[in-house]
Order: structure tokens, then sequence, then C-alpha cells
């Protein structure tokens, strides 16, 4: 059975519609999201030199990271622009920086290939996690670039290997081999995609960004129980919900208890589920 082509029309489409029906979930789990996720925020806006009263583009910022982290640095004087092409994911990161008493952030619907901004008018863009989801990535590298002041600076997060992040590959892997699901074919985009970090360096230069460097984080998410970290996945995970979304119940069900059997084993002796992954900055 032949693979059809990659359709990344088709593909955007979906992966809007994706992360809008998990769009509650991350709600639901901000915090625990937050808690783990926070050290790379706050190391993209240091890589990106992020000042006061400058105005910093946030790329894939989901529930409103790092715009939040990068938002409380620009102060008054400054401002960000978040941008995501899930809408309920725009509408969560609204009340969220709300909730954090952030005002200097405008919550765009946009998409991260389709920039549409006057040339040379942000001094940093930041994206977390969200390069790897761009079908075009030369093209929107270009993009970005072209966005920047001549000092400007990109900084991104990646992920690193699958065997790097449990937090991802712990329910990913046990899923598909509870399906008997082939891996995503080379060069399609996805969550693990650009782990080659000698690729994405490759990807940023011929878009004529210089002084490239990267560097490997580590960073931890914790759950109290190994159902907490199912009851984690079976809320934000939109790759893993459409995987299963053509199954009975009664399967999902046990797909599901097969993810808390697999977790169960990363657990300390306390029960609690201590991942430890690698980010790519």
């Amino acid at each position: 059975m032949t693979t059809p082509p990659f359709d990344p029309v088709q593909y955007k489409a979906g992966q809007r519609q994706d992360w809008s029906s998990v769009a509650a979930g991350w709600k639901q789990w901000w915090k625990t999201i937050e808690q783990g996720a926070q050290p790379v925020s706050d190391r993209l806006v240091e890589l990106a030199g992020i000042q006061p009263g400058q105005r910093v583009l946030d790329l894939a910022t989901g529930i409103g990271e790092p715009a939040v982290t990068a938002a409380r640095i620009v102060g008054p004087t400054g401002r960000v622009v978040a941008i995501d092409q899930a809408p309920q994911m725009l509408t969560i990161a609204r009340e969220r920086a709300a909730s954090l008493g952030v005002q200097n952030i405008d919550f765009v619907e946009m998409d991260a290939e389709a920039l549409e901004f006057p040339a040379y008018v942000f001094h940093g863009i930041l994206c977390r996690w969200g390069l790897m989801f761009l079908p075009n990535l030369p093209a929107a590298l270009r993009r970005m670039r072209g966005l920047l002041t001549a000092d400007g600076r990109l900084a991104t997060a990646v992920w690193g290997p699958p065997a790097n992040v449990p937090l991802i590959s712990v329910a990913m892997n046990t899923v598909r081999q509870q399906l008997q699901a082939p891996p995503p074919p080379p060069g399609v985009p996805g969550p693990f995609s650009l782990a080659d970090v000698t690729a994405l360096e490759q990807a940023l230069s011929r878009a004529g960004f210089t002084g490239i460097r990267s560097e490997r984080l580590t960073v931890t998410f914790e759950w109290a129980s190994a159902e907490a970290y199912t009851g984690f996945q079976r809320a934000i995970a939109a790759s893993i919900k459409t995987l299963l979304a053509n199954e009975p119940m009664e399967r999902q069900e046990h797909v599901w208890r097969a993810v808390t059997d697999a977790a169960r084993n990363h657990a300390g002796s306390d029960g609690v589920l201590k991942l430890r992954n690698e980010a790519i900055c």
C-alpha cells in the first residue's frame, strides 16, 4: 500500500482543527505545562536579547508562551504580537495573560507561513516548539528574517530525538504499538522533524541568519501518578486523538490503559512521574 503524497494545505487545515480540539485540555493543564516549560521561555528571551521597549513576535504561541514571558520584559513601552492559527488556543492565551495581569500582548489569528507585517519591524522573534510543524520551513524562515531589525534575533526551541523526549514518546510510542501504526514518513512535519540540529542550523543559514548557535536544555515535567500522565495526554495530545479517532471506544480505552502501564515504568517509588526531556534552543 503506497502512502499518499503529503498535502501541505490539507495538513495545515488538519493542524488547525486538531489544536483547536484540544484547547480546553491545554487550559485545564496549563499550570503543569508551564511548570515544566517555563525554563525554555526564559532561555528564549535571553537568547533573543529581549529588552524593555522592544517589539517582539511570538510564533505559534499556543496558550501564550513565550509571549507572556517576553511581555513582562518589554514592559509598558514595548509590545508583543503573539500569533497562532488555532483560534481556540488564542482564546485560552488571552484568558491566561489576563489572569496574570499582562496587558501588552496582541493575540492575532495568523498562519506562521503567511506573516502579514511590515519589514524590519520586530527586535526579536520567538517560537517555542512550533517550527517543526511548518510544512514550508525554508520560506517561513526567509520571511522571519525579513521582519527583523538589523540587529534583531530569532530564538526558537524544538524537541530533541524521541528517545530523549518521554513527555511525548511514552504515550505516542505506546499508541502506535497498540494500533500497529507506522511512524510518520521522513520529511513530514511533526514534533521530532527538527531533532537533527544540523538540519535546523543549515535551514537557518540558507534563510540568511548568521551567528547561529544551538544548545540543549533539559526540561522536567511532573505528574502525581501514571494515571495523571495519561489524563494529561488524553486532554492535550492532538496527534494521539487523531490516531484514535476512528477506533471503537472500547479499543480506545484499552490503548489508554496501555499508556498508563507504560508511564508507570517511569514512576518513582512514590508513584510520582518526573520525565526529563531534551529541548534544543
